[in-house]
């Protein structure tokens, strides 16, 4: 065993929801009992993705005797899981991500420009590494149906946030990207929502969190037609 840093969990305080068990791509918290447990010391790195999720401030990192992490029991533990064994929202699949884009060009025009992983807002580690330095889209999820070249116009070269304004919680999703904004070098946002009433809160609800951040982030603001798809900067 050594003195190293790793995460420690105040079961009073959790509410069981499954945010961290996302967080966590090493697969060290499980949902037991409707609480979340460290499930073995050398599967957590200690490094705290899983904090920056959850809304009742349950976890921590603190410095104590534990096994050393290993990434060879992490790989055996991962092997061994699917979706099944643990909560839906708390699929070890969410973990993050980034990959190459696919090539553009004529004879790929409809290939994806993805290139992190998740997209959904809550589920996004607020120290991912992907987003030092990133360049945001955050979009409303609709417009990724109503706006045909969201591939190419918007989601190329950027890092993809997701979430609805009328069905997320606000002050948690104002939180969760004034912690992204505070922790990272962003260097600009472009925002894409619809333009019903509900999704144009958006812009406010993005400005609440750079203000909360202490950052100066520049933005710019596009609107998406539901009727037709016309897609129209805003000023």
């Amino acid at each position: 065993m050594v003195r190293r840093k790793i995460i420690e969990i105040d079961e009073a305080l959790c509410n069981g929801c499954g945010n961290c068990v996302t967080a966590c791509a090493e697969g060290a918290i499980e949902l037991r009992g409707g609480k979340a447990k460290v499930v073995r010391d050398s599967f957590c790195d200690g490094l705290g993705a899983c904090i920056g999720g959850c809304p009742t401030n349950a976890l921590r990192i603190i410095e104590r005797e534990a096994d050393e992490f290993s990434e060879e029991a992490v790989k055996e533990h991962l092997s061994k899981k699917t979706c099944d064994d643990i909560p839906m929202q708390a699929c070890p699949g969410s973990g993050p991500r980034k990959f190459k884009a696919m090539p553009t060009g004529e004879a790929t025009s409809g290939a994806s420009q993805l290139s992190t992983w998740p997209i959904q807002i809550r589920l996004v580690p607020t120290n991912a590494p992907y987003l030092k330095g990133a360049r945001l889209l955050i979009a409303a999820d609709c417009t990724a149906f109503a706006c045909g070249s969201i591939q190419r116009d918007f989601i190329k070269d950027r890092v993809v946030l997701i979430g609805c304004p009328k069905l997320d919680q606000n002050e948690e999703f104002v939180d969760k990207l004034a912690a992204i904004f505070g922790q990272n070098d962003i260097k600009d946002v472009t925002l894409l929502h619809m333009d019903v009433p509900c999704c144009r809160v958006s812009k406010k609800l993005v400005r609440m969190a750079i203000e909360r951040s202490g950052k100066n982030v520049p933005m710019k603001e596009f609107m998406v037609y539901a009727e037709g798809g016309r897609v129209e900067e805003m000023h």
